[in-house]
């Protein structure tokens, strides 16, 4: 930037940088005393403000026009600034320059897989993992520098040969992150993964009959119990909730292997039910629907010889990765979805940091049905009544006197 154009709240911020790290230095360099120096590091004309970071031959471009978000607004047709995203870009920028190998995460194509929300794909590669799509078909098999192969609710069935595929990378050792969405198609290869590793898709889709595990007035709108494992523990224990929109119930299966292990992340009430007929002109549990409590959520862990562990993460909705859903819970979902793929992919070599950006929009408050009517009756009921009784009390007072 040029000297005195330096915006403040960057300037701020490096600054902390500076006086947390001794291992890190902040040096201005204004465009028109050093023309040519963005050419070393890129090709692209760099807004101003804009910051290169650098460690050895390695080095990073932020673009100023990443640090702040922004969305238009067609009303008025201006571009209202959204959000401030420099903790996020220059933590993720500092974990790029100073790694040598980044994690690189699979995603299986091919079969009407849901395309990848793009707030959690900015938040993946803002953790620096490298997202390279992956055909069964025509490799055959999953690559070997893979460190996580990303499965998105397919809407049509695997083939025998993919399935295969599949199962052998995770029997050698490899992690998963697996979503599915209810549909009337069979999928039984994609089944037949799963329940490799001892899990089942529930019939139907998942309603609650418990009104503090929904939202909205819509017990298909799931607020589920976040359970602390090792992929979910500090979205538990941060207070964040989780909305799980039309999601399947995940059974466990009794015959599963002694050497697999699996742990609950989401789960309904005992009052949720699985409706198995969709077309019902009631929301209410109906004879032939299936009674819960289910999980919505699991990781799967499986000891093998030779020190290697296979590692899977199964969400029964992609719901969870919808923009418009994650921000009714204030980020939880993004929270726990970036959670479990850094539980997967950290190794002693490489943690991935993935820091949200910091919203100047409103936040919203999301509370369960049961909280919203016990909120309603205060208010409306309790609250006006009570007024009621002392101003009365206070008038027999003064009627006596």
């Amino acid at each position: 930037a040029q000297s005195g154009s330096e915006d403040e709240n960057i300037s701020n911020l490096l600054k902390k940088y500076e006086d947390e790290s001794k291992h890190i230095k902040v040096e201005l360099k204004d465009p028109v005393v050093n023309p040519k120096f963005v050419t070393e590091y890129t090709s692209d004309n760099l807004s101003s403000n804009s910051l290169i970071v650098v460690c050895g031959d390695r080095n990073k471009v932020v673009d100023y026009n990443n640090i702040y978000e922004s969305t238009m607004d067609y009303q008025t047709y201006s571009s209202q600034t959204t959000g401030f995203d420099g903790e996020g870009q220059i933590t993720s920028a500092i974990g790029y320059v100073t790694s040598e190998d980044l994690p690189i995460l699979y995603t299986l194509e091919g079969h009407g897989e849901k395309e990848m929300d793009s707030t959690i794909k900015e938040d993946i590669e803002k953790a620096n993992m490298d997202i390279q799509s992956l055909n069964l078909l025509t490799e055959g098999s999953v690559p070997d520098d893979a460190d996580c192969l990303f499965i998105d609710s397919p809407s049509t069935d695997i083939s025998e040969d993919e399935k295969n595929a599949i199962i052998d990378y995770l029997e050698n050792g490899g992690k998963a992150m697996i979503f599915s969405n209810y549909t009337t198609e069979d999928l039984p290869n994609f089944d037949a993964v799963l329940e490799n590793y001892g899990v089942q898709r529930a019939e139907g889709i998942v309603f609650e009959g418990d009104s503090q595990h929904y939202a909205m007035q819509m017990p298909y709108y799931l607020v589920p119990t976040i359970n602390s494992t090792d992929a979910s523990s500090e979205t538990a224990s941060g207070g964040y909730y989780v909305l799980a929109p039309y999601a399947q119930g995940i059974k466990k299966m009794d015959d599963v292997r002694d050497t697999v292990t699996i742990n609950s992340i989401l789960t309904t009430s005992d009052q949720a039910y699985s409706k198995t007929n969709l077309n019902s002109d009631t929301l209410e549990k109906e004879d032939g629907d299936e009674d819960g409590p289910f999980d919505l959520g699991v990781s799967i862990t499986e000891t093998l010889d030779g020190g290697k562990e296979t590692q899977i993460v199964y969400y029964s909705t992609s719901n969870l990765m919808e923009s418009q859903v994650n921000q009714m819970v204030s980020g939880g979902n993004e929270k726990l979805i970036i959670e479990s793929l850094k539980w997967m992919t950290d190794t002693e070599e490489s943690a991935t940091v993935s820091i949200p950006s910091k919203s100047l929009e409103v936040s919203y408050l999301t509370i369960s049905d049961y909280d919203a009517s016990f909120w309603k009756i205060i208010i409306i009921g309790l609250i006006p009544v009570a007024f009621l009784v002392i101003g009365f009390g206070v008038w027999m007072k003064r009627r006596k006197a």
